[in-house]
């Protein structure tokens, strides 16, 4: 357990010490929403406090990544955007990182400057990769029409392909989310093939706050054996916003702190913690949300 008024990397020797020594372990650093070019000064940004939290971690530990779950840029995803409050930023791992676009990218039409930026990493939006022993999918949840029918079909395909004990998705609008964006219900088609096929989590931002909820179906029944556990984890830096209302299943809430989720991948099991950018403002005593569980 981290007890924020230690020093954080012996928290993160915790969390990599829990349970039994594996050799497919591979962690993740997961936020979303992150770069809000309207600060004067990146260097004093959130996303810089956040991206200096993240740099540390993966010169720590060369076997992990990040995952970016959209709003890399505010208000527009323009490429002059990316150049001056992306880059400074999380732009410093950017050859780490693995991305899905949100909302704002798509103000610039056709997310091109987050497509360049990104290359060949960010797919056609969607794409899929091996992180030890998972199966680590991207989506993109701003996609309507022909092209969201093109990629549920790929997403079909891929989990029939693919053979995978533990499942990963993440893209930028979560399904279930007690933060000021209820939604239409996107993505229900993709969640609930997901759970058809056995995965274990998804993961989204759009909301700047931080939730876990209980495994759930696409339909918002609780499935303790199969269900879908759903992390948003829209703390990167950008700003928080409240919770409006609460959601069936939501299990953890915090909106008080930007921060980062590490994921460690397990063969057969995950961990979580939420991290603190800046642990110190953390009352002391206090601890944030950590856990484990197996795959199904």
């Amino acid at each position: 357990m981290i007890r924020l008024g230690q020093p954080l990397l012996a928290g993160l020797a915790l969390l990599a010490a829990a349970g039994p020594a594996l050799g497919a372990a591979y962690t993740v650093y997961a936020a979303g929403d992150i770069a809000r070019c309207k600060h004067p000064d990146p260097r004093w940004s959130g996303a810089a406090a956040t991206a200096t939290l993240v740099e540390g971690l993966l010169r720590a530990d060369p076997q992990s990544a990040v995952l970016s779950l959209g709003d890399h840029t505010y208000p527009r995803g323009a490429a002059a955007e990316f150049a001056r409050c992306y880059g400074p930023t999380w732009g410093r791992f950017r050859e780490r990182t693995w991305p899905t676009p949100g909302n704002h990218e798509y103000q610039t039409p056709g997310a091109r400057p987050y497509f360049a930026y990104f290359g060949e990493r960010a797919g056609k939006g969607y794409y899929s990769l091996r992180l030890g022993s998972w199966l680590v999918i991207s989506l993109d949840s701003n996609l309507a029409g022909a092209a969201h029918a093109a990629q549920i079909r790929w997403l079909r395909a891929e989990l029939a392909r693919q053979s995978a004990t533990c499942t990963l998705a993440f893209w930028h609008h979560p399904l279930y989310s007690s933060g000021g964006h209820l939604g239409p219900g996107r993505m229900r088609d993709a969640f609930a093939l997901l759970h058809a096929a056995g995965a274990e989590l998804v993961l989204s931002g759009h909301d700047h706050d931080y939730e876990r909820f209980a495994p759930q179906d696409a339909a918002g029944q609780l499935d303790p054996a199969r269900g879908l556990r759903q992390f948003v984890v829209g703390t990167g830096g950008a700003y928080a916003t409240p919770f409006l209302q609460l959601t069936a299943h939501s299990e953890v809430r915090e909106a008080s702190y930007d921060g980062v989720l590490a994921l460690r991948l397990l063969d057969g099991s995950y961990e979580w913690r939420f991290l603190p950018a800046d642990p110190g403002r953390v009352p002391a005593g206090a601890t944030l949300d950590h856990g484990r569980a197996t795959c199904h």
